[in-house]
């Protein structure tokens, strides 16, 4: 009766053991989950806040560029705001040169301007300092807000596709800034030539100043415009890199494209001439080809590809 006693109690021991055990074993993987889920958790708020951080930094680049160029703004609104305006503008001087040179005469020569700009408003031409310098810091610190996106998205991406992007803020930079330089020296002196010169009427009581915000706008408009325009390259690019775009639908609907380049010309130029819209239409039909042939190089690269892994 004592052995089995003591055998009952021994039995009763093992499984209170063993139930505590698996309770334990219970409990912890809980608190592994919870653990778990809080780890997911914060790898979400990880990326968050390393979100926070590059705009951060995004923003302090752009408000050093922008306050440096406050401290001299005054000497960039006479040369580099009114730059097109000024007879003695680097493009007019070109223009006039190559028409010289092909014995055009002065055809490609410029009637020299002297543009007078209205300010209405009593913060105007503070509000138009903070623009000049908000702008300008944008525009310089551009390459490294391209550096920061891709810094944040460069974590997503395989060792495969990093290989792809190699030089790809270079190129973004490059095709960017070729645009803002070919808005600035190339369309606005036209743009602005056209508008000035242009008259209605025969009386010529019509006495022509301009808003300086309406100045602005249609400067920033033409450098800003054209320097998006000019990442057509890599955009197309991109998409036939994901695979949303083949050099089959870019020639297949070339016409249309150029309808819409057309289009395109027309809301990135003020003016309302023909000669101004065709010069900026002209490089965008360029880049249009170009895009065709670097849609087709990727589209080649993919089914190269595609044939190697089957």
């Amino acid at each position: 009766m004592g052995e089995s006693s003591f055998f009952i109690r021994f039995a009763t021991s093992i499984l209170e053991s063993l139930t505590l055990e698996s309770q334990r074993k219970s409990f912890f993987k809980r608190i592994r989950g919870q653990h778990d889920q809080e780890e997911a958790e914060m790898s979400f708020i990880d990326h968050l806040e390393a979100l926070r951080w590059h705009i951060v930094r995004s923003v302090f680049a752009v408000l050093v560029f922008a306050i440096a160029i406050f401290i001299n703004v005054d000497w960039i609104f006479d040369n580099v705001i009114m730059g097109p305006t000024q007879e003695n503008f680097i493009s007019y001087k070109m223009f006039c040169a190559l028409s010289h040179k092909l014995g055009m005469g002065d055809s490609l020569c410029m009637p020299p301007m002297s543009l007078n700009i209205l300010v209405s408003t009593v913060s105007g031409k503070f509000m138009s300092s903070i623009t000049i310098a908000a702008v300008g810091g944008v525009l310089l610190a551009f390459p490294y807000l391209c550096w920061e996106i891709w810094r944040f998205v460069k974590p997503a991406l395989k060792t495969e596709e990093l290989k792809h992007t190699r030089g790809i803020i270079f190129w973004v930079s490059f095709f960017f800034f070729l645009g803002a330089s070919f808005g600035y020296f190339m369309l606005a002196p036209f743009t602005f030539n056209f508008l000035y010169n242009y008259d209605l009427g025969t009386q010529h009581i019509l006495d022509y100043k301009p808003m300086l915000s309406d100045y602005l706008d249609s400067i920033m408009d033409i450098t800003l415009g054209s320097g998006v325009a000019f990442e057509l390259p890599m955009a197309s690019w991109l998409l036939a890199r994901i695979g949303l775009l083949t050099p089959g639908f870019l020639r297949t609907y070339r016409k249309y494209a150029y309808v819409a380049l057309l289009v395109l010309a027309a809301i990135i130029t003020p003016s309302p001439d023909w000669g101004s819209q065709m010069i900026v239409c002209i490089p965008l039909v360029l880049l249009y080809e170009i895009s065709v042939i670097i849609a087709a190089r990727v589209h080649r690269k993919n089914e190269k590809k595609w044939e190697e892994w089957s």
